[in-house]
């Protein structure tokens, strides 16, 4: 059995220690946090869980095979180097680092010691996202057109990083799942609405080859909260809804068709077709108990795991490009 420690324990570390604890093949030895209040719901929740503020603690417990990091986006890179210096498997909760440059580091160091580097995208091990990934797989959309996502909320505004990092890091994570094709341009505006702070409202378009495109907009000031993406291909159609209970699926068998005229090349007629709609049967379960599966099995096997480093790297490349061209007014920043 895989031995983990959980390093913080604020917003996202209570889900890990939940689904490591109750997973078959890995268990939680210690949850490190520098808040002893904190750690003492641990202790009444867990109470065969170990506790510690100290860092070096975990590292250096032999028993320890490997550490999960759930701390905020600037600690990431330093905990993560640490944790593989001391032989640890690492998952860390998303983004990887805060800059390219660092996930290459962190990359280079996983390699050379042998050891599984992953990342936190929740959503590729969603039943949803992986019942869209084989549709397209399946040629059911036909090419793909377009990806349009909403995704807003009041709050939580951070102080570290803008609301790309924050939220357009799920869009992203899920287009790096679904298409398998690295954008060639990122351009992006947003605005802070809290002076001294990052932008907290952003509009995102990543330019693909051939016509594909994806436009993404997040936003901390929203009245309501919103978790909608469409997904336009030429046969069919995707609403994806993550706030919908039983239906967050949706195919719809809607389009054009597009008749060039045998007289001219400058007459086209554009027809509309208009299907079924259909709900998708999706299998009950816990995306992150999935992540955490995967996580173990990647450990067991010595193998890639599904949201490996390198995919990780390749979004915060994006997000890097997008805060270049938020900087920049919008001007297009190239990713290739």
């Amino acid at each position: 059995m895989i031995k983990v420690g959980v390093i913080g324990y604020g917003y996202w570390g209570p889900n890990l220690v939940r689904n490591f604890h109750e997973a078959e093949s890995t268990s939680v030895g210690v949850v490190c946090d520098l808040d002893n209040e904190l750690l003492e719901k641990v202790q009444r929740r867990y109470p065969t869980i170990a506790t510690t503020t100290s860092l070096e603690q975990v590292l250096n417990d032999n028993s320890i095979n490997a550490v999960a990091i759930a701390t905020p986006i600037s600690t990431h890179f330093n905990l993560a180097l640490q944790a593989l210096q001391a032989n640890k498997h690492v998952l860390v909760e998303k983004p990887l680092a805060d800059n390219v440059a660092d996930c290459q580091v962190l990359i280079d160091e996983a390699r050379e010691r042998g050891l599984t580097l992953m990342v936190d995208h929740t959503f590729p091990y969603t039943e949803a996202v992986q019942k869209i990934k084989s549709l397209i797989d399946e040629g059911e959309l036909g090419d793909i057109l377009y990806y349009d996502s909403t995704r807003v909320n009041l709050g939580l505004f951070q102080s570290d990083v803008n609301v790309i990092w924050d939220l357009a890091v799920h869009d992203l994570s899920i287009l790096e799942y679904l298409l398998g094709v690295k954008p060639e341009a990122v351009s992006a505006t947003g605005i802070s609405h809290v002076e001294g702070n990052p932008e907290n409202m952003a509009y995102l378009t990543l330019h693909y080859p051939g016509k594909m495109i994806a436009h993404i907009h997040v936003n901390w000031l929203a009245p309501l909260k919103v978790r909608q993406c469409l997904i336009g291909g030429s046969e069919k159609m995707v609403v994806y809804d993550d706030t919908e209970v039983t239906e967050k699926v949706k195919v719809y068998d809607k389009g054009i068709t597009v008749d060039q005229s045998a007289d001219s090349i400058y007459e086209m007629r554009v027809g509309y077709r208009a299907g079924d709609m259909w709900v998708p049967h999706l299998h009950p379960g816990e995306a992150l108990a999935e992540m955490v599966g995967e996580f173990a099995r990647a450990i067991r096997e010595e193998d890639t795991p599904l949201t490996d480093a390198e995919s990780g790297m390749r979004i915060v490349r994006v997000m890097e490009a997008a805060t270049e061209s938020l900087r920049k007014n919008g001007e297009p920043i190239g990713l290739i």
